[in-house]
């Protein structure tokens, strides 16, 4: 079998064959897989909120709440500790009961599908297309059963998901959609943000994201009643927060009518939050600009596929993956990692499917060969550095280094 059949498989030839360094010289220079961009008015805007007296969720909160609402064009947006948060309240929101199905993407970090698990719920997971490794509506549409009650498309890498056949899927099955866009801040679909789309849309906020509070997340939605619920059960199912308890104007009196969860974000975060929506679009662009300059500086090497955008999308660029061509090379993605490490260039891979963990395949019998298309790619994508702070000179050192590296293990 070849890698493209079997994760973790080897050729006969890649096997006998020592991996060529390009060089044995020390690194020209050093470059991350990420640092954050976090300025001045950030750190003033933390620094304000701490000298105000008010820590956790309040007033900066509800104003990036109402703020990421206007920017995304969203009825209502709630915002919580994590994106992992924000998709379990919005899969405990539909009071899934044992037994209940929901779809999503094997191609996903394990949040998407633990936040399932945690809502009582079996996760079915779906292959990907081949060309954005993005959840393949035909896969999914095999999946459904009259027990499936939810979908979660994740928008991979930044890339939208195919949604027009995803919400049929969902309106001929009565399924909730709930969109895993952790990835995909600021991207368009059809010229619709994402965040607009399905019923409920998860964002996160972590360090390497396209906007970051450090740890955070948002959900979106139109559903005001679905928005107060969410808003309850993100602090403990109470029917008011510390803000609206202990401020001059509030009251002490409060109900749980629910049995919620400790998913609230802090004025701190939120704090960050606001500055950094309204430096979005600036971050965006530049995003967009060293995307284009990696594809520029690497469309033509054999050995390499680089990322594709369909037509109909404007990609949010959170992260630029490639994928090595097996049959051109002697040695195996692995080993390219290690060789751009010894460069000075730090790498990821995103992601090691959920069907390859060991809980996924022990719990629901999933196998590599029920998913071909994501377990070829998971023994050849490579995340390449990718931030914005990154100098184009950086970009340029990665591409070469690269290059020498494929050039001297070429098959």
């Amino acid at each position: 079998m070849t890698r493209g059949n079997a994760p973790g498989a080897r050729s006969a030839v890649a096997a006998q064959q020592p991996a060529v360094a390009p060089s044995a010289d020390p690194p020209t220079r050093e470059v991350p897989f990420f640092r954050p961009d976090i300025g001045e008015a950030e750190i003033t805007a933390v620094a304000d909120t701490m000298r105000s007296g008010w820590l956790t969720v309040g007033p900066q909160t509800q104003a990036f709440e109402t703020a990421f609402a206007t920017a995304i064009g969203a009825g209502h947006a709630v915002a919580v500790s994590s994106c992992t948060a924000a998709l379990h309240l919005a899969l405990d929101a539909l009071d899934l009961e044992p037994g209940d199905e929901v779809i999503t993407s094997t191609l996903t970090f394990t949040a998407t599908g633990a936040s399932i698990v945690h809502s009582g719920a079996r996760p079915v997971l779906a292959d990907c297309t081949r060309d954005t490794l993005n959840l393949d509506p035909a896969d999914v549409a095999r999946k459904v059963t009259p027990r499936t009650r939810a979908l979660v498309p994740v928008h991979y890498a930044g890339h939208p998901a195919p949604m027009d056949e995803l919400l049929e899927i969902g309106r001929a099955h009565d399924l909730t959609v709930i969109e895993d866009a952790a990835h995909a801040l600021p991207a368009r679909y059809r010229g619709r943000t994402v965040g607009t789309l399905g019923d409920v849309t998860a964002f996160s906020f972590y360090a390497t994201k396209n906007l970051t509070t450090g740890e955070g997340g948002m959900l979106t939605m139109e559903d005001a009643a679905l928005a107060d619920r969410l808003r309850s059960r993100r602090l403990h199912g109470m029917s008011r927060d510390a803000w609206r308890r202990y401020s001059a104007e509030g009251s002490w009196r409060y109900d749980v009518s629910y049995p919620g969860f400790k998913y609230n974000m802090t004025d701190t975060a939120a704090a960050i939050g606001l500055v950094q929506l309204r430096r979005l679009p600036a971050l965006h662009q530049r995003r967009t600009e060293l995307a284009a300059l990696y594809t520029q500086l690497l469309q033509d090497v054999p050995e390499l596929e680089l990322p594709t955008v369909r037509p109909e999308v404007e990609p949010a660029w959170h992260i630029y993956v490639v994928r090595l061509r097996p049959e051109c090379l002697r040695i195996h993605r692995d080993t390219v990692i290690e060789l751009l490490r010894t460069q000075g260039i730090g790498t990821g891979v995103h992601f090691i499917p959920l069907h390859l963990h060991s809980f996924y395949r022990d719990a629901f019998a999933y196998r590599p060969e029920d998913f071909p298309v994501a377990s070829a790619a998971a023994e050849t994508i490579v995340s390449l550095p990718f931030f914005t702070l990154m100098a184009d000179d950086d970009v340029r050192y990665v591409a070469e280094s690269l290059r020498r590296i494929l050039d001297a293990n070429r098959r």
